[in-house]
């Protein structure tokens, strides 16, 4: 009885074992190709928006960095020399910081001698134009952001239809095959895209709050510069 009940045991083991030699993983390339052709192409579309929004990212990331750092003493110099009225050295300075704050006091600078109104409309239109610089294509991360689940939910919907398309045209033999296809199209497309739109989101932001960190850091030393021309001699 004993060897009897090994044996069962023994078979238990092996079927248990074969069962678990059928069990079959699911790498996320096959996920991705297991979608059909259109899955594939609306994948395509979301892989080349999100190489774009990361090249966006970090190509500002590292300019708002470079067009944020200036010497603590900059200011300080300025009003020294504008006090001693050595414009040219200012000018000089400036020139050789070379950061948006500089460009925008050498704006101001160049307008010494007019009213103190002429000189602040000055430095608020070159400030325009150094924000515009700082957020040249970040807007295309917001648009990134935004499509990109736009995108999966078509694929969504294509992958629905074609589901929908072999059940109806099945003629009561549904092939599982093509309808796996759909279903897998419907829903790697989704994350996907889910995916994409959150990186793009969350760059998106941080972008921003960076972008708005260096617009303060110019309007402070601009005020501070119209401070310095407005004090009495």
């Amino acid at each position: 009885m004993i060897h009897l009940f090994l044996q069962d045991a023994q078979e238990g083991t092996e079927l248990l074992n074969d069962g678990e030699s059928v069990e079959k993983t699911l790498s996320i390339i096959e996920l991705i190709t297991s979608g059909g052709t259109a899955g594939m192409i609306i994948i395509t579309i979301l892989f080349v928006l999100l190489i774009v929004a990361t090249y966006i990212y970090f190509e500002r990331l590292f300019a708002i960095k470079a067009a944020s750092k200036i010497d603590a003493n900059f200011m300080n110099q300025i009003k020294d020399h504008v006090s001693n009225g050595k414009i040219d050295s200012a000018q000089m300075l400036c020139a050789q910081v070379n950061s948006p704050v500089s460009r925008l006091i050498s704006k101001g600078i160049t307008r010494i001698g007019k009213p103190l109104e002429d000189i602040n409309t000055a430095i608020e239109n070159a400030g325009r134009l150094e924000i515009y610089s700082l957020e040249k294509n970040v807007s295309v991360l917001a648009t990134i952001s935004g499509a990109a689940p736009m995108i999966g939910f078509l694929g969504t919907v294509i992958g629905m239809i074609l589901s929908i398309f072999e059940i109806a045209n099945s003629g009561g033999q549904i092939d599982i095959k093509l309808l796996a296809d759909g279903l897998y199209t419907a829903m790697t497309t989704t994350v996907a895209g889910l995916i994409v739109g959150i990186i793009g989101y969350i760059a998106y932001n941080h972008l921003v709050v960076k972008t708005d960190k260096v617009v303060y850091q110019m309007e402070a030393n601009s005020l501070e510069f119209l401070d310095h021309l407005n004090e009495p001699i």
